[in-house]
Formats: C-alpha cells, structure tokens, sequence
C-alpha cells in the first residue's frame, strides 16, 4: 500500500490516513478479505507514531471498513460504499473551499446551482 502525508495539511494525521485507507479500499486497491500491513510498518514508511495509525485504523473498524482478528491481523471487511467515499471526498472539498475563504453555506449553494 503506497500511502502519503501532505505535511502542510491542517488535518490531523491520523485523519489523513484514515483517509488514505478509505480510498484504496474505494477505489480497489484493496479487496474484502485482503491483509493490512502490521500498523507499525504503515507508520516506519510513513514517519509517524504508530498509535496514529492504530487510531486511523480503529476508526475505519468503526466504520465497518476493517476487522481486527486477533493473530491474523487487520483485514477489510468490505468495499467502501459510496456514502463513505463521498463522505470523505466531502470532507476534503469542505477543507479546500475554506482555503478559498467559502463557507459551508457557500459551497451548498455552488453544488445547488450544479443542479
């Protein structure tokens, strides 16, 4: 699993590869049933704590993303549904629109006029 941190991202890290883990299950880098790497490997490549990637990855088991098996590891559970993608990719068009000085309200009225 290739993933990557943007360092001048204002979200915490662990969001960042909670996010990153969604969008390779999304978009199917990772099947129902496929093996994580060990959280300590994910944080040695990405030079982060590892409670950071067990935080992102326990969100995702939330989430129904992911299952914890004890003495097999972390697997997906099952393929990102839409809402989820979306979800996430919202959250991100939200952080951007407010870099540009657009509220929430303003970004609702833009994706209405798309309509």
């Amino acid at each position: 699993m290739l993933l990557t941190l943007d360092l001048n991202d204002a979200r915490p890290l662990h969001e960042q590869v909670a996010g990153a883990i969604r969008r390779a299950i999304g978009e199917g880098s990772y099947r129902p049933g496929d093996r994580l790497p060990p959280a300590r490997d994910l944080a040695g490549a990405l030079g982060i704590n590892a409670n950071t990637v067990l935080r992102a990855l326990r969100e995702l088991r939330d989430e129904g993303l992911l299952e914890f098996r004890r003495g097999r590891g972390v697997s997906v559970a099952g393929r990102a549904d839409g809402r989820a993608l979306l979800t996430q990719r919202a959250r991100e068009l939200l952080e951007e629109a407010a870099k540009y000085g657009y509220s929430r309200a303003d970004l609702i009225t833009i994706l209405e006029e798309l309509t």
